[in-house]
Order: structure tokens, then sequence, then C-alpha cells
């Protein structure tokens, strides 16, 4: 019989770790192979601590098909469903397949530099700026429809599952992850009788392109945020971003946590 194995995948909080060991001894005592670290073999891969954990995992075993599920030890965890103390719960259901598949779809951008063009991908968010923390002009167009020449602090591009992230916090609505759209927040947009924004963010159907041109001035001075981190391009001109079919799978075992998480964490 083949091993079942059991990614472990924690941060490095003393919590985490603790948390760790017991998941381990649990899923021994289940007959699992516990796995510190990604393998490629493994059936589940189990995420501890908060939404920051999660999401670097995601980034750093390049998206896999592997379906995960987060413990939560951080401060949010709007990911991480499973609490320590109810590890033993968890796995049961789990062995018992008492749970659903939620596909979380990326958005991707293609990055067109002069001589380049580069990809990227988000689990909830790309945000385009300037470098320095400069007020950044930015046309703006949908499906190559000029919508506005936008200038502020920089443009957001969510996905429903992290419309609950920075987009939340920059006053975007909340999207459920059931729908297939991306959501344009501007950040800080500047209305005087020089520029005029819209000040409010924009639901795009995920099958359209979002372009960002920006002005020449930034074309070595930007800064795009893909999930926190930063890159900064060379004669950046253009980014394309849409709902990419590219996803990543999680186990849900409330059919109501998405719900309840709302309430737990914003309310």
């Amino acid at each position: 019989m083949a091993d079942r194995i059991i990614n472990i995948l924690t941060n490095a909080s003393y919590e985490s770790k603790k948390t760790a060991e017991r998941l381990s001894s649990s899923l021994l005592e289940r007959g699992f192979k516990p796995f510190y670290g990604f393998d490629g073999d493994a059936e589940l891969s189990i995420c501890i601590g908060g939404d920051g954990s999660f999401l670097k995992t995601a980034h750093n075993n390049n998206f896999p098909r592997i379906p995960f599920v987060g413990i939560n030890t951080g401060h949010l965890g709007f990911y991480q469903e499973i609490i320590p103390g109810k590890i033993d719960e968890f796995l049961d259901s789990y062995m018992e397949g008492k749970y659903s598949r939620s596909q979380i779809k990326l958005v991707k951008a293609d990055i067109y530099t002069k001589n380049k063009v580069f990809k990227q991908y988000a689990v909830n968010e790309m945000v385009l700026k300037a470098s320095h923390s400069k007020l950044v002009h930015i046309n703006v167009f949908i499906d190559s429809n000029h919508l506005e020449k936008f200038s502020g602090d920089g443009l957001l591009i969510s996905t429903p599952s992290g419309s609950t992230a920075y987009n939340f916090s920059s006053g975007g609505a909340i999207v459920h992850p059931s729908l297939h759209v991306l959501q344009l927040n501007p950040i800080s947009p500047v209305n005087s009788s020089a520029y005029r924004s819209l000040g409010s963010s924009i639901i795009v159907p995920g099958g359209h392109t979002i372009s960002l041109v920006l002005e020449k001035r930034y074309a070595s001075a930007n800064l795009l945020l893909v999930d926190g981190a930063e890159n900064f391009y060379t004669n950046l001109h253009r980014v394309n971003l849409r709902l990419s079919n590219k996803y990543i799978t999680k186990l849900v075992f409330s059919e109501n946590s998405y719900w309840n998480n709302l309430k737990d964490k914003f309310l």
C-alpha cells in the first residue's frame, strides 16, 4: 500500500511549531506519513500560520494542484479554517470525506517592458504604484476601451478571494469567491480641477483584460506588488491583468465557513 503523505508547512512561530508537532503525532496515529516541507506526491498540504504563511507557501511551491487546508495560528487567518484545538476533529472529518473543494482562481499579469514580457500570478492582489511613494499617472483600459487617466497612489486589482485583504482595507467591496470577477480599486485617487479619477472600485468580469499603461516618467520608477512582494521593472510600459484559469484548491469543512469567517474577522 502506497504511503499517504501529508505535507506540513509551518512558519517559525512557537505556537505554529507546537501545533505542527501535535499534528504530526495525530497523523502518525491515523496511518499517514507526515512530511515537513513540500512533497509533490502528497495527497494534502496543511499550512500552519496565518494568511501570510499560506500566501508564501503557495508562491514558493508554484501554486500546486495538491489541495490545502489551513490551521490558524496567526492574527486573521481568513484562509485558515481549522483552529489548533480541533486538529483531531478535522482529521476525522478528512478521513471520512466530510469536506468540499473550493477553487481559488489566481489573477495573472502580463508585464510588458521595452524588450521582454514577464508573467506574474497572485492569489490575493496586484498593486501598481510609483516608486518612493510618489503620485502616479496611469491610463486604464478595459478590453482596449480607455476608461480613465488615473492619478493617485496606485491601482489595486484583487481576486474575489483577495477582496477581504488589502482591497478591503482600502475601501473596496467584499466579493464572494464563487464569482468570476476582478476588482479594480483606486488607492487615494486625486480629484481636482486638474485630475479626474474614479473614487470607488469597479467590478470587472474575469474574462476581460484590465490594461494599466504608465506614463513614460514611471517606466523605470515603478513598483508592482504581487501578494505583498515588491517587484521593480526597467522600461515598464504596460501591465495586462485578467482572471487566470490557473487555480489552487482549498478543502472546506464547513458549508458556512465563509460567512462565519466574515463575521468573526470583521464584525
